[in-house]
């Protein structure tokens, strides 16, 4: 698909662009935390990926190129209105990639529920913790990935993923009011988390 795109085959190109469109959508707004802004920081994203295409020469390396890509559009954006993430509550549903249909009312409840809880206790996190949580457990790049984007040890990530993890988790479980995300208090909601940031 990516040598059809540098031959200017506007179907490969569309199709490149609904495959990735709610990963890149996703990790602009966990930067910026604006619907908005996330919005056109993702349509520049793709001006910078289709320029940038005849530098990503393996498909394998894609998804880190295009995260790295995203990132730094991020960085710049935010520096430019010299303002942090904002941690407040947000219409997080629109940062996921969600297909449409198929659970059920009770189990669309618990899902937004969970999402907006990570999104809360994301935001209250140390800069470093936080990129662990989305480019890791998110977005799904390997340590040495993450640390050729953010110029840090592996050892270092590894021990401060586990850490963030552990963070996550507490925050998650204390926005909750101590209950797990299906109504359950105690260890049970502790365990369940610690699960989910495992997954």
């Amino acid at each position: 698909m990516l040598e059809r795109c540098r031959r200017g085959d506007e179907l490969a190109w569309e199709a490149l662009v609904r495959a990735h469109q709610g990963r890149i959508y996703g990790l602009t707004f966990h930067y910026v935390g604006s619907t908005e802004e996330a919005r056109d920081l993702t349509q520049d994203v793709f001006v910078r990926i289709y320029k940038g295409l005849d530098s990503c020469t393996e498909a394998a390396h894609f998804v880190p190129w295009t995260i790295r890509i995203t990132r730094n559009a991020c960085i710049d954006h935010l520096r430019r209105r010299k303002a942090r993430p904002p941690a407040r509550d947000l219409p997080v549903e629109e940062a996921f990639d969600l297909a449409a249909g198929g659970p059920s009312p009770e189990d669309d409840y618990f899902s937004d529920r969970r999402r907006r809880l990570v999104h809360l206790a994301l935001q209250s996190l140390s800069e470093l913790s936080r990129e662990i949580i989305l480019l890791k457990d998110i977005q799904g790049l390997s340590f040495e990935e993450i640390g050729s984007l953010l110029d840090v040890p592996i050892g270092t990530l590894k021990s401060r993923s586990n850490r963030a993890r552990l963070e996550l988790a507490r925050k998650v479980l204390a926005l909750s009011g101590g209950r797990d995300l299906e109504g359950e208090t105690g260890s049970g909601a502790g365990r369940q988390t610690g699960e989910e940031q495992r997954s």
